[in-house]
C-alpha cells in the first residue's frame, strides 16, 4: 500500500527527513517510534526535563513539544490533501510556536500524554486513507507535496529528534 515518495513529490528541504525513514510498513515504523520516543522521554528525570545543550537551544520538553506541535501540521495538512482540498496552505514559523514558553508549566508526562494522542490520531488516520489519497498532491509553504511525502516527513523529522535529544541531550 505504501511506496517511498519521488523527489518531485516535495520540496528538497524535506529530503534530510524523508532520508531517514527505513524500508518497510510505515504504519509499523510510526509505532515503533512511538515507543521508542515514549522509552526515551519517560526516563527524563524533572530536573532534566529542563536542560539545554547549548544557549539558544531548546531544552528536552520543548523539543518534546516541538515534535508533536509539528506533527498535528503536518498531520492537518496530510488530511486535507489526502481528501482532495486544493487550497494552498500556508507555511509556519517553528520558533514563534515557542514565544511565551509555552510548556513550562506542563511535565513530561504531560507533554508525553499529548504526544502520544497526536500519534495516535496520525497512525489512524493514515490506516484508514484509501490507497489512492497517499498519491494526492496538495500545495503547502508554496511547494508541491503528496500525502505519503507528508507521511514521511512525520517520521522523519521525529527521527531527526530523537537522534538530537539522545546525542545532545541525553549523553551529556
Amino acid at each position: 500500500m505504501f511506496e517511498r515518495p519521488q523527489v518531485s513529490e516535495y520540496n528538497e528541504f524535506f529530503s534530510r527527513y524523508i532520508g531517514l525513514v527505513p524500508e518497510g510498513s510505515l504504519i509499523t515504523l510510526l509505532e515503533e517510534q512511538q515507543a521508542e520516543a515514549n522509552q526515551i522521554f519517560s526516563a527524563v528525570s524533572a530536573e532534566h526535563a529542563d536542560y539545554r545543550y547549548a544557549e539558544g537551544k531548546w531544552s528536552i520538553k520543548e523539543v518534546l513539544g516541538h515534535v508533536t506541535d509539528t506533527e498535528r501540521i503536518i498531520s492537518y495538512r496530510l488530511l486535507r490533501i489526502a481528501r482532495g482540498d486544493s487550497t494552498p496552505l500556508p507555511g509556519f514559523d517553528q520558533d514563534a510556536y515557542m514565544e511565551g514558553d509555552p510548556f513550562r508549566g506542563l511535565s513530561v508526562p504531560d507533554l508525553l500524554e499529548n504526544y502520544n494522542a497526536v500519534r495516535q490520531a496520525t497512525i489512524l488516520l493514515l490506516k484508514q486513507l484509501p490507497a489512492e489519497a497517499f498519491t494526492r498532491s496538495g500545495i503547502a509553504n508554496q511547494s508541491p507535496l503528496t500525502v505519503r511525502a507528508l507521511a514521511c516527513i512525520i517520521y522523519g523529522h521525529e527521527r531527526n529528534h530523537l537522534s538530537i535529544i539522545q546525542e545532545r541531550y541525553l549523553n551529556a
